[in-house]
């Protein structure tokens, strides 16, 4: 699975007194599932009415009027918090939709249609998931992916080592924006002055490759008159035509066309 598109971080508004749903940031992935990635700094009451909110504007924002329900979006919210929410002991908390038998405590599988084919479905798959991860409570050595991504949203340090991805990325980032004003002019310059070198060099490369099979269109064009000649020159000796004759036709040597 893949980000495919950042989407707009804030929705508009319907009407005049309707509420923002005001995002840090909204993706896509490819599979067509909208992530909502939130950092929260200060404290607030209702942080959680506030991302259900946000949910489900996400939700109604990207299914039309008219269209069916299988059209909406599977929704992931993901909440960065820099404020203690509340008592718990751990640093990530994950939650979603079950449907769970009053009587028997069994998991309900929904009947859905997916991809012309009938299949069952926990409604946990259907519904909006939320992902709060409490930066603050992170107190231990970085060993996942995961991990490491929380362990450098709390300090604001990437390992040398890292393989987590993405954060590579973030280092890059980083340097650039730690940089003064002047070193950035100077590094976007040189940056700048690597792409046009690059691009003439792509440019010369392309230009050659093209002369390349231009002269090769010409060498099969070439070959492939020659071949026809001769093949009329087989036919033309076949009957009986006089080899004069058919040098006069084709051009080919009267010795190359005795050795048909």
């Amino acid at each position: 699975i893949r980000i495919v598109e950042i989407l707009e971080s804030e929705g508009n508004q319907q009407r005049e007194n309707d509420k923002f749903n005001r995002v840090d940031i909204k993706a896509r992935n490819s599979k067509d599932e909208i992530i909502i990635v939130e950092v929260q700094n200060t404290r607030e009451i209702y942080y959680l009415e506030r991302i259900l909110f946000g949910v489900a504007k996400a939700i109604t924002e990207h299914i039309e009027l008219g269209e069916l329900y299988s059209q909406v979006k599977k929704v992931y919210s993901i909440s960065i918090l820099y404020f203690d929410i509340g008592k718990g002991n751990d640093y990530l908390y994950h939650g979603q939709n079950s449907f769970v038998g009053v009587h028997t405590g069994d998991f309900l599988e929904v009947t859905t249609k997916e991809k012309d084919a009938i299949v069952r479905k926990l409604p946990a798959e259907i519904f909006p998931e939320y992902f709060l991860i409490r930066v603050n409570e992170f107190n231990k050595v970085a060993v996942t992916p995961l991990e490491e991504w929380i362990e450098y949203l709390k300090t604001g340090i990437i390992r040398p080592d890292t393989k987590a991805p993405g954060l590579e990325e973030a280092r890059r980032k980083l340097i650039y924006y730690n940089m003064d004003r002047a070193e950035q002019v100077a590094y976007d310059e040189h940056i700048n002055a690597v792409m046009i070198q690059n691009d003439v060099l792509s440019t010369a490369a392309e230009e050659g490759r093209e002369e390349g099979r231009q002269e090769g269109l010409a060498e099969g064009r070439k070959e492939g008159r020659q071949e026809e000649k001769i093949e009329n020159a087989r036919t033309m000796k076949s009957l009986n035509i006089s080899s004069e004759v058919i040098h006069q036709v084709t051009g080919l040597p009267i010795k190359d066309i005795e050795e048909l």
